[in-house]
């Protein structure tokens, strides 16, 4: 299956206090280039997202966003931060040392006093444990994404190699025609500057002329690389360098043909083999 560099997947799972979020966006790139948007509490997190990226996509440019949103209404389970606790009592008894008058502290002070009491928190192995889950539903959506945009881009590209083979099979019959126009003009400008047509000379000059316009073997190679961009497609896969080089060929061709057209209706046909040919380049450059 062909699949595009452009998609967009989110998905969210609930934490011990909160809400665990990760927003994946995929645009075009030469090479695969992931870049995280991820809080400092979970950077942790980032090498597995990457390793879990990378086992399904091979190209285009991903921008991961890892987020905990907490709750917004509700009870919020709560407890003592036992280190906070121990580091306030030390600094309590230092305090009554130098100032033994001073008034002891209440259970108020206390849960009042900054990291005593804290909201509960989620542990690492719980998160990990959600990150890869919730990191697994958003690469499978991103992917299926990038399919159905693929499969679509597939479609337009074998429509304008249908269109080719079309075009191309209307350019053999012109050069026969071409040359037997050739030859009477000639003939007839031998006739008017001499008298008389030289049938050998004719011969000639036809033959000369047969060669340049002689595009049988640029034709046969538009239809090559068209059977190829047909076989890559059906293949799948990350096909877009692939089609990329064809595109190129396929150009190189078509502008071969344009040179030696020998007729209206070849130039014609080498212009509109172009235009097909750049249309399917643009749409080459959205696949993987």
């Amino acid at each position: 299956m062909i699949h595009s560099m452009t998609g967009y997947a989110v998905a969210s799972a609930g934490i011990t206090g909160g809400t665990l979020n990760i927003e994946l966006r995929s645009v075009n790139s030469r090479y695969l280039d992931i870049q995280f948007r991820v809080a400092d509490e979970l950077r942790m997190l980032e090498t597995g997202l990457r390793e879990a990226i990378t086992a399904r996509v091979s190209r285009g440019k991903i921008d991961c966003r890892l987020s905990i949103s907490t709750a917004a209404t509700g009870p919020r389970a709560q407890a003592l931060n036992v280190a906070a606790l121990d580091e306030l009592r030390q600094l309590a008894e230092i305090v009554r040392r130098e100032m033994p008058d001073a008034a002891p502290l209440r259970a108020a002070d206390v849960l009042r006093w900054p990291g005593v009491l804290a909201e509960g928190t989620v542990s690492e192995a719980e998160l990990r444990e959600q990150a890869a889950a919730v990191a697994a539903r958003a690469i499978a959506e991103l992917a299926a994404a990038r399919a159905r945009e693929g499969a679509k881009l597939a479609g337009v590209i074998m429509e304008r190699v249908a269109a080719m083979r079309k075009s191309v099979a209307t350019v053999a019959p012109f050069v026969p025609e071409a040359i037997a126009a050739y030859q009477e003009k000639l003939a007839a400008r031998l006739r008017e500057a001499l008298g008389s047509a030289d049938d050998e000379r004719v011969r000639q000059e036809i033959a000369v002329f047969g060669m340049k316009i002689d595009v049988d073997e640029e034709l046969q190679r538009l239809k090559t690389h068209l059977d190829e961009v047909e076989r890559v497609l059906a293949k799948g896969g990350a096909a877009g360098k692939r089609l990329d080089f064809l595109m190129q060929e396929l150009n190189r061709e078509a502008n071969t043909l344009g040179s030696k057209a020998a007729s209206q209706a070849i130039s014609d046909c080498a212009l509109e083999l172009k235009l097909l040919i750049e249309q399917m380049r643009e749409q080459v450059q959205n696949i993987e």
